[in-house]
């Protein structure tokens, strides 16, 4: 997970895999607030980095976030993970969806409603991809302290493939009434 950690099955640096395929970089929003929630949050960058295929290159310290959507449960503990991945979008997503079951997660019906673990991919390279089980970038990133604070405290120039703005762009534009996030004590 460190920054010069080796990395399985590919070679970061040189963009390839070492079996040449291409080596993908894809930022993943994280987040809980069901039982113990950091511990989630911490479980799931441990599994993430330890998924084969997948190296966890930079993390975010943990947030506190006010729920959005749906106001009357716990605050969040949110994360975002910078990773490397020699994966498609879409089975990257199965990886994420695997994840989140072996947590426990059960989707309650409730839209934004309570998690044990929410993985989500906002960025993947400078893809583009609207379909019916994967929106790339995450189509209400920009609209999340959530997501924007978490990603400018690991990379603030990451760019939006759609609205061509960078992290730390969008997320000063947000209005300061919106959403509370509070960087979590370790």
């Amino acid at each position: 997970m460190n920054r010069g950690a080796a990395v399985k099955n590919f070679e970061a640096d040189s963009g390839r895999c070492a079996d040449g395929g291409a080596v993908h970089r894809a930022y993943i929003s994280i987040g809980s607030n069901i039982g113990d929630r950091a511990a989630n949050c911490e479980r799931a960058i441990l599994a993430l980095d330890s998924a084969s295929g997948v190296r966890v290159a930079a993390r975010s310290r943990l947030f506190l976030s006010e729920p959005v959507g749906y106001a009357d449960q716990r605050w969040f503990v949110n994360a975002v993970v910078k990773v490397e991945t020699t994966f498609s979008p879409f089975a990257l997503l199965g990886v994420l969806q695997g994840l989140e079951r072996d947590a426990g997660r059960k989707r309650s019906g409730i839209r934004f409603g309570p998690r044990t673990l929410d993985l989500d991919i906002v960025i993947f390279d400078d893809m583009i991809i609207d379909s019916d089980g994967l929106e790339i970038p995450h189509p209400r990133m920009h609209e999340r302290r959530f997501v924007l604070g978490p990603l400018c405290d690991i990379d603030p120039r990451v760019v939006h493939p759609v609205l061509k703005k960078t992290a730390r762009q969008l997320y000063d534009a947000l209005s300061e009434d919106e959403q509370k996030i509070l960087v979590r004590e370790q």
